[in-house]
């Protein structure tokens, strides 16, 4: 048997690419839904190229030799011999499955910064906005300010203008200029006009005014100050704005979910813009043995590069063979995802905009003044000290938020580099998800 766990784009194409040789696969996924974060909907995708969503989700359910365990949170993973066991939590009850390999495709979730009132009631992330109107038809406002950086702020935005709502401003703190330091990738990634044509066009039906070179810097009662900000996210001098709005969605990018590929000990890298990933080989497999990884998990890239890596590693996984012509193709994707790091870079400039009473551990409820005072007055020498001091880092969400802005707060004072290791051991942490001593204690399901 295959466990593939996650059912977005790259566990999809994972699972029906092992399914094609009648493999046994068991695609567990934490929604009641497949399509992942990515193809969230309620009855039906929509969007750009919808159909692709359609075509798999049709394929995967005719594949006699794919069960589908939905609802099912992944709590831990261990080895038994040359077995692995995947326990999980179900309607309450934790339950386990056992086989000999496992394809882990757990996607990746929104990047946040800290600024003063991020904190505060209509203050959210892209992700949370769109996923509240794809998965329960809830439109989070009338009027939205959608900021951060990133192509994903496109389809959020439109996709809240369809819903009804008034984009007040679409703001991207980078230039559309970057892009001229990948002129390789576009010319090789043609196709990614059409998608960007598809948008323009809403976004005009819409009146959506993207702005660049700004960001949201503070946001208290309603009201949201738009700094213009320089190539280093440092606010130029006098160049400022308030804007009225309901909510604000704010991100800078994605960050992957490393938990269950690091309590099974597969080996992680920096990448080149200091977001932690798993190093995999031309198959997608880990350095572990019989555990291949896809999807952003790898480094972040996008659907398109998801679905191949998916089904690389679902034809290396049962044995088939892969066709040069899919590798080939993988290139041209990271080509082009490796010119979306250079196109929406996020700079240390951000650490500017906090001020010594913003929330920078919301679990905790840990301030950036306390932050300072552990590295000035209590000696911190790095992020891992620094928590263990204020407890930055250690709530609900175990650091899956915070931990990289600690880690760059405290090196912004110490004016020390965060290590490569810093990094992975903030990325990693023992439990996948929360489960209570009740849920453990009662035992488990065995499959």
């Amino acid at each position: 048997m295959i466990i593939v766990i996650g059912a977005g784009p790259a566990g999809l194409a994972a699972a029906e690419a092992a399914s094609r040789n009648g493999s046994e696969v068991a695609l567990i996924d934490s929604s009641s839904r497949l399509g992942g974060q990515y193809w969230r909907h309620r009855s039906k995708v929509t969007g750009y190229r919808s159909n692709r969503a359609d075509e798999i989700f049709a394929k995967v359910s005719a594949a006699q030799s794919i069960t589908h365990i939905s609802e099912a949170n992944i709590w831990s993973a261990e080895r038994e011999g040359n077995l692995i066991r995947v326990n999980y939590l179900q309607g309450g009850i934790e339950s386990s499955l056992t086989a000999e390999k496992v394809i882990i495709a757990t996607g990746a979730y929104d990047r946040t910064l800290p600024f003063p009132g991020w904190d505060t009631p209509g203050s959210m992330t892209p992700g949370a906005a769109q996923s509240l109107l794809k998965g329960q038809g809830v439109l989070v406002g009338k009027r939205i300010i959608v900021a951060g950086t990133g192509p994903f702020l496109l389809p959020v935005a439109t996709g809240l203008a369809e819903a009804g709502a008034e984009i007040v401003a679409l703001i991207d703190a980078n230039s559309p200029l970057r892009w001229s330091l990948s002129p390789l990738a576009l010319l090789t990634n043609i196709t990614k006009f059409s998608e960007l044509v598809y948008y323009v066009r809403l976004m005009r039906k819409f009146r959506i005014r993207p702005h660049f070179g700004r960001a949201v810097t503070t946001f208290a009662n309603g009201v949201a100050t738009i700094s213009a900000v320089n190539s280093g996210f440092h606010i130029k001098s006098g160049k400022s704005q308030a804007m009225r709005a309901d909510v604000v969605a704010v991100g800078w990018g994605f960050v992957p979910d490393l938990s269950l590929g690091g309590i099974l000990g597969c080996a992680q890298r920096v990448d080149s813009d200091g977001t932690v990933i798993f190093e995999v080989d031309e198959n997608q497999l880990s350095s572990q043995p019989q555990i291949w990884i896809a999807g952003e998990a790898t480094g972040i890239g996008g659907a398109d590069l998801s679905l191949i890596e998916g089904e690389i590693a679902g034809l290396a996984a049962s044995g088939q063979k892969i066709r040069h012509a899919l590798l080939t193709e993988r290139v041209r994707k990271q080509r082009f995802a490796n010119a979306l790091k250079r196109s929406y870079p996020v700079r240390d400039g951000w650490r500017e905009w906090i001020t010594s009473n913003t929330t920078i551990c919301r679990c905790e409820e840990v301030k950036s003044q306390e932050i300072k005072d552990s590295v000035s007055e209590l000696g911190a020498e790095d992020s891992r000290t620094s928590k263990l001091f204020t407890r930055a880092g250690m709530g609900l969400c175990q650091g899956r938020m915070c931990s990289r802005n600690v880690s760059e707060i405290v090196s912004g004072i110490t004016q020390c580099a965060v290590t490569d290791g810093e990094r992975i051991a903030a990325s990693n942490r023992p439990i996948a998800a929360p489960i209570s001593l009740g849920q453990l204690s009662d035992g488990k399901n065995s499959r």
